[in-house]
């Protein structure tokens, strides 16, 4: 057996009355991926973030090389060769992408106090060709950059670190099909080397491909640790739930269903670098998904369609009304509704309350005539949007930033779903969270389809569009490459051949 590379023995974490680590104890060999499932707010950012000297653990001992390990810091972890990508986007975007690399470590790119950007740079791109990330624009603000742009920025600047124990938390959702087999191979050559792994993901099947060892904590507790091989995909489940999950997980039916009215019309939608004539039809109660590679513009046709960039040409409208929709207060007032890919950047509001956060896409509702919000009415709507779609917080004053994921997600579409909404563009809706509330959000979708609501469904994850979509319109080099139907299209190995 490879010898042990991280040790914990009964690792102990509170947040006031919440205990987040309860005594925990894994033991992590070198050249091993060692993976660790649970529900959102079971406990693994904590226990992750702790090893990386994020957190202060409040018992318990950690042992690295078979040393005490105590990091005071990130910075110091960093220089015992232990890094960490983190699940929610840890870049500044103001900042241009080799600044955002090498964050703490300009003064390597100094002299005479003057930072040599074409110097950190070149060493930018050489991290990133050195482990065959691909490449990343380095003439522009962080900001610019997709969110999986960004994500591979974070792993470079974790590499250029030199770490021999790497934690993943949450990386893989937020990259597309051929950025995820990008970061395979990564993971590859890397335990190859000796080098260990601890991967957070919510993706079980990816965690079954992937992990070595799978650790399994609910509500901060260790439930069971063993080989990979020794799981199945169900007692996974199980594991991490503590009990079976109930019902249908994507749509029973195989069978292209809706109505035949259309509600949203889009032709020869255009936005330079981003889209190409892109023309389509979003009929009554129809999930409609999009899916394509890390290029094809999958996530521009949502912000375009919401009327959120520039440049844009071509027309977006109401088929019966022949309203147009150029800009996002039109689509509000067309009844419509957008989740971007990116929840904290654009949706949701981090420093505010759950009801605040709920109650905004129902202000002109609740607004009276001189234009007032009674406090009253925007409390009861908030209380009853939080009981009826189960979101977990202290009332509706916790704020929105210390919620789970899977919560976050629930705030952010819940507070759409209130509305009589005629069609919802919906981007990667279950990025980052976990199986139970997975299945939660593709339940409200199948009764949003019920009701004759029109559903756009970008996703990066090909069992989602699969299990979820009427139709499936694949994008490649940012135009459409073609449109499958559930009847009778519907296949991996179909999609991937279109796809490229």
């Amino acid at each position: 057996m490879a010898e042990e590379i991280l040790k914990t023995e009964n690792l102990s974490k509170s947040f006031g009355a919440t205990k987040a680590n309860k005594n925990i104890n894994i033991t992590i060999h070198s050249g091993s991926v060692f993976g660790l499932a649970g529900e959102n707010g079971s406990g693994k950012s904590t226990l992750a973030s702790i090893i990386c000297g994020i957190q202060k653990r409040d018992g318990g001992i950690i042992y690295k090389d078979g040393n005490e390990y105590n990091p005071a810091n990130l910075i110091e972890a960093n220089r015992l060769h232990v890094s960490m990508v983190v699940q929610e986007l840890g870049v500044v975007g103001s900042l241009p992408p080799a600044i955002n690399m090498f964050l703490g470590r300009t003064d390597e790119f100094t002299t005479g106090g003057i930072v040599n950007l074409n110097k950190m740079e070149e060493a930018a791109n050489k991290q990133l060709k050195k482990w065959d990330l691909g490449s990343i624009p380095m003439d522009c603000m962080t900001e610019e950059l997709s969110i999986e742009q960004r994500k591979i920025l974070e792993l470079a600047r974790a590499l250029s670190t030199d770490p021999d124990f790497l934690v993943l938390d949450e990386i893989s959702q937020a990259l597309s099909h051929d950025r995820r087999e990008i970061l395979y191979r990564f993971i590859k050559r890397f335990t190859k080397e000796g080098k260990t792994i601890l991967m957070v993901t919510h993706d079980l099947d990816e965690m079954m491909e992937i992990c070595d060892t799978i650790a399994v904590l609910r509500d901060g507790e260790m439930i069971e640790t063993k080989p990979t091989s020794e799981f199945t995909i169900n007692e996974l489940k199980r594991k991490m739930i503590g009990r079976e999950i109930s019902g249908e997980y994507y749509r029973s039916d195989w069978k292209e269903e809706y109505q035949e009215e259309v509600i949203l019309e889009v032709e020869n939608l255009t936005v330079p670098d981003q889209l190409k004539d892109i023309s389509f039809q979003l009929h009554k109660g129809e999930i409609l998904g999009v899916c394509g590679l890390s290029d094809a513009g999958i996530h521009s046709l949502g912000r375009a369609l919401f009327g959120m960039s520039e440049r844009r040409t071509g027309k977006v409208c109401v088929k019966t009304t022949k309203a147009l929709l150029n800009k996002p207060k039109d689509v509000i007032k067309a009844g419509g509704a957008y989740l971007s890919k990116d929840r904290d950047l654009d949706g949701l509001m981090l420093d505010a309350s759950l009801g605040s956060n709920l109650a905004v896409p129902s202000v002109s509702d609740l607004s009276g005539r001189l234009g007032f919000l009674n406090p009253r009415e925007v409390k009861n709507l908030a209380e009853e949007i939080k009981d009826s779609f189960e979101i977990k917080a202290t009332g509706i004053e916790h704020i929105v930033k210390s919620l789970s994921g899977g919560n976050r997600q629930k705030v952010n579409l819940s507070r759409w779903l209130v509305k009589d909404l005629k069609f919802i563009i919906l981007d990667c809706p279950t990025r980052g969270v976990d199986i139970g509330v997975k299945a939660y959000i593709y339940n409200i979708l199948k009764k949003a389809k019920k009701e004759g609501i029109g559903i756009l469904l970008i996703s990066d994850e090909l069992s989602e569009t699969i299990g979820m979509s009427d139709r499936i319109m694949i994008m490649r080099d940012r135009r459409i490459a073609g449109i499958l139907s559930r009847n009778t299209d519907f296949t991996e190995d179909k999609i991937i051949e279109v796809m490229l």
